[in-house]
């Protein structure tokens, strides 16, 4: 990774490409289910972003593993890459359980989403845009 001159950056601009798709998919489903954009039929919005935002976590984690190659025994030390690495663990329990709770949801009730889902909603969030913020700063510290 650091001995080609060109690869690291261009790793990490695909890492954070992967961030915008994963973010942006998740972050606007987040929105609608928090009550925003409501003419915007969340089923509909799900079929088409899920897709965006999977393949954008795909992406964050391939591209994420090889920039970890590059300086894992530094990373591994970093408190920042120990928070973000806890927080990508509750960020996908919490997606778990929004899919569980959302899949036991009669479909009539899915336009309304309960005050647990939209709590979910929110702490997804959060939490991403908190990962997010971590990637970043990780590189100043």
């Amino acid at each position: 990774m650091r001995e080609v001159g060109w690869v690291y950056p261009w790793v990490n601009v695909l890492h954070l490409l992967g961030l915008v798709m994963l973010v942006g998919g998740i972050g606007l489903l987040d929105l609608r289910v928090l009550g925003l954009f409501r003419d915007l039929p969340l089923a509909i919005l799900s079929r088409v972003l899920t897709p965006v935002a999977v393949i954008g976590f795909v992406v964050q984690l391939l591209t994420g593993l090889l920039l970890f190659a590059a300086d894992g025994p530094t990373l591994a030390n970093a408190a920042l890459f120990q928070a973000k690495l806890v927080l990508l663990a509750l960020v996908m329990v919490n997606a778990g359980a929004f899919r569980v709770a959302w899949a036991r949801q009669p479909a009539h009730i899915r336009r309304h989403p309960t005050p647990a889902l939209r709590l979910s909603a929110l702490a997804s969030l959060l939490l991403w845009l908190t990962i997010a913020a971590l990637g970043r700063l990780i590189a100043y510290y």
